[in-house]
């Protein structure tokens, strides 16, 4: 039935054809559609006759894509056209590489089986117990009869092992089964294709070739330097020599007990050839860095001198000489490491040059910076290493030079490699046990942040202080925390996170620019912005912006560390230096922490165990706090004025002198530049106060204090109240009251400057004579320029008297002259005289007798 379909539907295909090649009406899709109608009702294997018929009649099957038409093709562009044949050329390429890396990966895996050897199944490791036990099963299974197994069972347990074997592994896998998750397994084949440890060569040094390029990379060519290893062996056999022979006299001298003076003879021997050796390698690095940055090495290798005759001096010098060298040769920027593109660059030959001068200057600078923390931490630690050359009491000594060098780079290099590495060494050494140690360490920080432009160094300081205050428990020397008064920090950023803060200049973009301006505007505006920008470029100093950016982090630290003291250790030895820093520092506090501060103040005021100078920092603070920010907040410190009046009276010759200067600085805020907060009695009480003061203490402390009475007189004219004795208002002057306002000052006058007035010092004499004629800035009661223009604190400054001398010298006293001495008789009185004669005489009669004046004046009355 089958093949009957399939011979009438050649023939139906053979009749279609012909239809097909004849130009007849009938359309291929009609001709398509009655065949696909006949051969519905047939099977599926009289269409796959069809189909097979079909193929044998005409060849392969011809593509459903049309030829595009001539009309088509001129529509078309030659670039498509080339574009399509370019991705078939593309597409067969690929499709002819995959079949090769096909056939390649088939040919390795055929190569692989061949050579590969079959391996056992499974492989155990046996104990020596099993293996014995396995032996005798052996010879006990050879010495049965073969005759109890029979052939069927023989040959169908071979038969099941050639199964096995087929079924649960690959001839051709070089591995047993289950390699993997057994250790120790590896068999001892793996072991012959592991790589030969053979004997290493010497690196040689190679000269890099100019490469050959071929078609498809770059081949690199290379050669081998030329050595010359004559003269290397010669030096080599001389400095062998020369070691022997120096061991030979060293073991002779040892061997022969020497004189204390020939000991010193042969140390100062020694000591002059190492200070030699020293200058000439310093000398020749200094002359000439590049070429003999390598002798630093050398140099570095004699701290570690094992000499003992002269081990200590030779590592001082050697330490001091580096950090000499170091400072002249270290360039003014930070060296940054090299990234791995930049060394495979090719660069000039001054450029590698440098490279490899400034590689060797960091490895030796890191290393000798090593080298002095380690003799730090054996000294702090008390351990002796690397040799006993040096006994434990010289350690000392050796780490104060250590100490001393960081110190220098520290303060000469704040811009190089490793400064963040010395400040965490130096900040734990500024609260040293030793006094030296510490102050050194002091010093050098606060010239670092005295000396600090840019504002790096000081941040990294201040960052490590805070660190160690707070991890020691606010136990540490108050020195350490006075280093901060030296921060060079006059301006900050003080509105940062308000609403008003000033918009930052910035340039329009292209859009503004065209909404805005026209086109030769713009034009004009291009130019000005990239002269801007160049000249910015230019511009030696830092910029401002990053500057008051790094102050602000810096103060910010700092006020954290003096609020972490004031909330926790009020009663610490470090809140003077705090009480001070805060005084300095307190203008530049943010305006949302002046309510909480001012209380804090107020509360330590109120406990009484602050000191005279604690609580003038105290009054200091409060009063900076206000004068700056804090003039809008309408505050009126009552009790701080109250409290600086009570404490005036209390300061006197004997008390230190210095706090005079604070109290300078607190009268300024307070009178002069609040002359419209402080009311007419206060200011009155003050001066009369002040000029009370002026009495008990030195003369440059009376100079000062009476030129800031004369600032409050200008600020408070109707102070002249006091310069007039007639007047008199309501009440009586009440000195001893601690309440300025109500004191009555009014009723009282300045008779102190007629006492001053009489003052051995002629300044305090002239600034008397001043005040009592009204301050006036001209006529003959006016002081001079080089008074008048000085500040209070200039003048305290300017006359005291830490010498121990009279500043301005005081003259002798005048004698007056006279024509003419009353000398005898003629200075006593006629009657006088009378008495004391008799009573002479009657002394002279009799010794015993007692001089009675008022007996003789009674004889002589009657």
């Amino acid at each position: 039935m089958i093949f009957t379909t399939s011979l009438q539907c050649v023939v139906e295909s053979d009749r279609l054809a012909a239809r097909w090649r004849c130009p007849h009406s009938v359309t291929r899709k009609s001709l398509y559609f009655r065949f696909r109608i006949t051969l519905r009702k047939d099977s599926a294997a009289a269409r796959r006759s069809w189909d097979a018929a079909e193929t044998f009649r005409s060849g392969p099957p011809k593509s459903k894509k049309r030829k595009p038409s001539f009309r088509r093709l001129l529509k078309t562009s030659s670039v498509k056209i080339e574009n399509k044949t370019k991705n078939r050329r593309f597409k067969q390429e690929n499709a002819d590489k995959k079949h090769r890396k096909e056939k390649k990966k088939l040919r390795s895996a055929l190569k692989d089986s061949s050579i590969r050897t079959a391996r056992p199944l499974e492989v155990y490791k046996k104990n020596p117990e099993e293996e014995l036990e396995e032996d005798e099963d052996d010879d006990f299974l050879e010495t049965l009869p073969t005759d109890m197994i029979e052939e069927e069972d023989l040959e169908q347990m071979k038969a099941m092992a050639r199964k096995a074997s087929f079924v649960t592994r690959d001839l051709s896998a070089s591995e047993p089964v289950y390699s993997k998750k057994r250790k120790g397994g590896q068999s001892t084949e793996s072991y012959e294709k592991l790589p030969r440890k053979m004997r290493k060569e010497e690196q040689k040094e190679v000269i890099h070739l100019l490469p050959i390029k071929d078609k498809s990379r770059l081949i690199p060519q290379s050669m081998e330097k030329p050595v010359i290893q004559k003269e290397e062996d010669e030096n080599e056999e001389e400095d062998a020599e020369m070691e022997l022979s120096e061991k030979d006299e060293d073991e002779e001298q040892e061997a022969v007990p020497l004189t204390a003076e020939e000991r010193e003879t042969l140390r100062a021997q020694k000591l002059t050839e190492k200070k030699l050796r020293i200058a000439m390698l310093g000398s020749a690095i200094i002359s000439d860095p590049n070429n003999n940055v390598k002798k630093l090495k050398e140099l570095r290798g004699m701290l570690v001198e094992t000499d003992s005759y002269v081990a200590v001096t030779v590592r001082k010098l050697v330490m001091v000489s580096l950090m000499e060298v170091f400072k002249d040769i270290a360039p003014a920027y930070r060296i940054r490491p090299l990234t791995e593109e930049e060394k495979d660059a090719k660069v000039r030959r001054e450029t590698q040059q440098l490279r490899e001068f400034e590689e060797g200057l960091i490895s030796q600078y890191k290393f000798y910076l090593e080298n002095l923390e380690q003799t730090i931490k054996d000294w702090k630690q008390k351990k002796l290493k690397r040799s006993q050359a040096v006994a434990l009491p010289a350690y000392r000594g050796l780490a104060e030079v250590a100490v001393r060098c960081v110190c220098e780079l520290l303060v000469a290099l704040p811009h190089f490699n490793f400064h963040n590495n010395i400040i965490v060494v130096l900040v734990p050494l500024m609260n040293d046990s030793s006094k030296k140690v510490s102050d050194m360490c002091c010093e050098a920080m606060k010239t670092l942040f005295k000396e600090d432009k840019l504002g790096y160094a000081s941040l990294a300081a201040v960052k490590v202080l805070s660190g160690m205050i707070k991890g020691r428990h606010f136990n540490v020397r108050p020195e350490v925390l006075k280093t901060l008064m030296s921060l060079r920090i006059r301006e900050v950023d003080l509105k940062r996170d308000t609403e008003d803060t000033a918009p930052k200049k910035r340039f329009l973009n292209n859009k503004e620019k065209r909404k805005s301006l026209s086109r030769m505007q713009r034009k004009w505006k291009k130019a000005e912005e990239k002269l801007e920008k160049e000249l910015l470029e230019a511009e030696a100093s830092e910029n401002k912006d990053k500057k008051v950016k790094l102050h602000t982090e810096t103060l910010n630290i700092v006020f954290l560390i003096y609020f972490r003291i004031l909330k926790k250790a009020q009663k610490s030895v470090l809140l003077p230096a705090v009480l001070e820093g805060l005084a300095k520092f307190a203008h530049l506090i943010n305006l949302e922490f002046f309510d909480d501060l001012l209380n804090v103040l107020q509360n330590l005021i109120r406990t009484g165990d602050l000191t005279t100078r604690e609580s003038l920092h105290c009054i200091q603070t409060a009063f900076n706090i206000l004068s700056g920010q804090g003039d809008v907040l309408n505050i009126d410190p009552l009790k701080f004025y109250t409290h600086l009046y009570k404490t005036l009276i209390g300061l006197h010759a004997g008390a230190p002198n210095d706090d005079i200067i604070i109290v300078l600085q607190c009268l300024d805020v307070m009178l002069t530049k609040r002359r419209k907060q402080v009311t007419l009695q206060r200011a009155m009480a003050f001066v009369k106060r002040l000029c009370t003061l002026c009495l008990h203490v030195l003369p440059n402390a009376s100079i000062g204090i009476m030129a800031a009475n004369r600032a409050v007189i200008h600020a408070f004219p109707k102070c002249d109240l006091l310069l007039d004795s007639e007047s008199q208002g309501s009440g009586v002057f009440l000195p001893e009251l601690d309440e300025p306002e109500y004191c009555n000052p009014q009723n009282t006058s300045l008779w102190e400057l007629h006492t001053l007035m009489r003052h051995y010092q002629p300044v305090v004499r002239k600034f008397a004579s001043h005040l009592s004629h009204g301050a006036p800035s001209e006529g003959s009661g006016a002081l001079g320029v080089n008074l008048s223009r000085r500040s209070p604190g200039q003048l305290f400054e300017d006359y005291s008297f830490r010498d121990m001398t009279f500043n301005p010298p005081v003259g002798a006293p005048t004698t007056k002259k006279r024509d003419y001495f009353t000398i005898g008789p003629a200075l006593l009185d006629q009657q006088l005289k009378k008495q004391v004669d008799k009573a002479l005489s009657v002394a002279a009669a009799a010794d015993d007798a007692s001089l009675d004046f008022s007996q003789a004046l009674t004889q002589t009355s009657t």
